[in-house]
């Protein structure tokens, strides 16, 4: 398995501890989820470098509504903790995998920068 399942106790260790973290929010039953869960294994298999994470929004429904998810599937891209991405849908291989070069590519001195900026 290249990803971890997160619940409310491990959500915040999880992205306080690790670089880049994207997280698979879905459920058993969500069709949409069960046709994207082989895209994120094999995206996750080919980036041992980022945590990879699920969190089923049956079992963790505060968790969901903490972080306003309203349709499922919906990924989440955390880096240095700052949440850069919480899109509802799948994505395509190949769209995964640009958004990951992108991530891995952002200035996130630039990006802290701009989050202090909007909030003065």
């Amino acid at each position: 398995m290249a990803y971890i399942n997160l619940t409310k106790e491990t959500f915040n260790e999880t992205l306080d501890n690790n670089e880049i973290v994207i997280i698979d929010f879905w459920a058993e039953w969500c069709g949409p989820c069960k046709q994207f869960a082989p895209i994120f294994e094999k995206v996750a298999e080919n980036n041992p470098d980022i945590t990879f994470a699920k969190v089923n929004t049956e079992d963790e429904q505060a968790l969901a509504m903490q972080y306003g998810i309203q349709s499922i599937p919906t990924l989440m891209v955390t880096r240095d903790g700052i949440i850069l991405l919480n899109q509802g849908g799948m994505l395509p291989e190949d769209a995964f995998d640009k958004l990951i070069k992108h991530v891995k590519g952002l200035d996130m001195d630039k990006i802290r920068e701009e989050i202090a900026q909007e909030e003065e």
